[in-house]
């Protein structure tokens, strides 16, 4: 039995989720909130609230017991890219890529 929690669209780069998401990987729960809660990063807002929707869907939708749950599986991939122009010099025009990124969350119970 296992719960999952999406986020679409995060405007933000799969590489700075990537680093979050590598911390709380395998962690109970509560540690895993800790974490979030105390790294300085833009993305653990987004990621904390994910994981929250994650254990409510546990909770609500599979009856599982939350203070057994950890986070099994999660990983990040990229969403859509924005492409925007910004002139430059003698007029060039340079490219900026506004990424983003899709990131999943599943949570399992302890045997």
């Amino acid at each position: 039995m296992e719960a999952r929690a999406y986020l679409r669209g995060l405007r933000m780069s799969p590489r700075k989720v990537q680093v979050l998401l590598d911390l709380i990987r395998n962690q109970p729960t509560e540690l895993a909130l800790a974490t979030l809660r105390h790294t300085p990063r833009a993305a653990s807002e987004p990621v904390a609230k994910l994981l929250k929707s994650a254990i409510a869907n546990a909770e609500n939708n599979h009856n599982m017991d939350v203070n057994h749950l950890y986070v099994a599986e999660c990983f990040v991939t990229p969403g859509p890219t924005m492409k925007r122009v910004r002139p430059r010099a003698q007029g060039r025009a340079f490219r900026i890529l506004k990424r983003s990124s899709h990131v999943t969350i599943v949570l399992r119970e302890k045997e």
